[in-house]
């Protein structure tokens, strides 16, 4: 009598129910990916062929294969959890060694690299190549941002064709006289060393179509001689040909060099409408320091700093591969690459077969309790069943030695 299918059947069912623990016990694992046994059934080698009456001699455990199926995404409150949404992997660096996770549960060390609590640094792109195809381990930048002299102050206005004309050899120009100009609008600059300025521009209408721009840099008058015109046709467009503004220079006090501005107000119009700023805005800002950072959807780390200002600070990238379920399992939800995974395929969130990324979200382990108890019933069954064939065997063989 032979216990080899009994046998067989024990160990198949035990095997089972150990894949169907490691789920349950990963349940609450982030970025866990469920196993699943498969098995097929075994024949005994002939030497004259096989025929219609074989029977087979039992089962095996063929291979025990990851479930690389979307989990769930749950929001947090940390800036450096992140969930792929999609295909990918997150590439991580162990001293060079390169692995691979669905576990975007990330915070910074000292020295500002982005890592998982077990020290593997997170890769991707730095921020002078941010379309680069050889990731290396994400640094964040955490010094201030150095201040942007300001080069360029651009405005649209409406002046009002309706406005009186001021003689100016009666009323000259003084900007503590409201009488001596006609409208007037400020904005602020900013010099070598960061400081602000405020720069205010004076519209005068002299004439007809015709107005003067003075312009004082924090009171101080530094309008350039002759005064700057700007002159509008008949039908109220800004006449670039033979209007006159353009740049303007001050010293500031504050120990900085003397800074030169280009005024660009040729989108301004004249109509029969009240003055009017429609836009207006200056190319610096001062220095900042950062105070927070985000990451896109496109794997893009955004610094945002105290001075309203943003910056690039890096990118995230995503590896793919041809055949997951060929990744070998290093335990602390890490995979390693193998001949039978393929070649990784490295690229940015959002493009090919990756994933786009969600920032202060974890993605969540995929095992379906539902699904792995009623499994767990299963495989309990099938051993039972798989024992009383071998007792039932037993039985059998027990009467055979018995016979007399």
């Amino acid at each position: 009598m032979s216990f080899q299918q009994g046998l067989s059947g024990l160990n198949a069912a035990s095997k089972q129910l150990e894949v169907i623990g490691n789920n349950v016990s990963n349940a609450n694992t982030v970025g866990f990916k469920q196993s699943r046994a498969e098995f097929s059934d075994m024949f005994a080698a002939s030497l004259i062929g096989s025929g219609a009456a074989q029977i087979g001699i039992g089962t095996k455990l063929a291979n025990v294969a990851q479930q690389f199926t979307q989990g769930n995404i749950t929001a947090t409150n940390n800036t450096l959890d992140i969930a792929i949404n999609g295909g990918g992997f997150f590439r991580l660096s162990n001293n060079g060694a390169v692995s691979y996770t669905r576990n975007g549960q990330f915070q910074l060390d000292k020295n500002g690299f982005i890592q998982t609590s077990d020290g593997n640094r997170l890769m991707g792109n730095p921020a002078g190549s941010m379309n680069g195809s050889s990731p290396v381990e994400l640094q964040i930048d955490t010094s201030d941002l150095k201040p942007v002299t300001t080069t360029e102050i651009t405005g649209q206005f409406n002046l009002n064709s309706e406005s009186p004309v001021i003689d100016q050899t009666v009323r000259p120009f003084d900007p503590q006289d409201p009488q001596s100009y006609t409208n007037a609008t400020a904005i602020k600059v900013y010099d070598d060393l960061g400081n602000a300025h405020n720069i205010q521009s004076y519209f005068v209408k002299t004439a007809s179509n015709s107005w003067r721009l003075y312009t004082t840099a924090d009171g101080t008058n530094i309008t350039p001689a002759p005064v700057p015109v700007m002159n509008f046709s008949g039908t109220g467009v800004y006449d670039t040909a033979t209007s006159t503004v353009g740049n303007i220079t001050f010293t500031p006090t504050t120990g900085s060099g003397p800074v030169t501005v280009a005024m660009d107000y040729s989108n301004s119009s004249q109509y029969g409408a009240t003055f009017s700023v429609n836009k207006q805005s200056q190319d610096g800002y001062t220095s900042g320091r950062i105070a927070s950072f985000s990451v896109g959807d496109d794997g893009v780390i955004l610094g945002r700093y105290t001075n309203n200002e943003t910056k690039q600070l890096g990118r995230v990238v995503l590896a793919n591969f041809a055949n997951p379920n060929g990744l070998k399992s290093l335990g602390g939800n890490q995979w390693q690459a193998t001949n039978e995974s393929g070649a990784e395929l490295i690229g940015a969130p959002g493009t090919s077969t990756m994933g786009v990324l969600q920032s202060s979200a974890l993605e969540d382990s995929n095992v379906d309790l539902t699904g792995e108890l009623v499994n767990m019933i299963t495989a309990q069954r099938i051993y039972q069943a798989n024992a009383q064939t071998i007792k039932t065997q037993d039985q059998v063989l027990q009467t055979l030695v018995n016979l007399r």
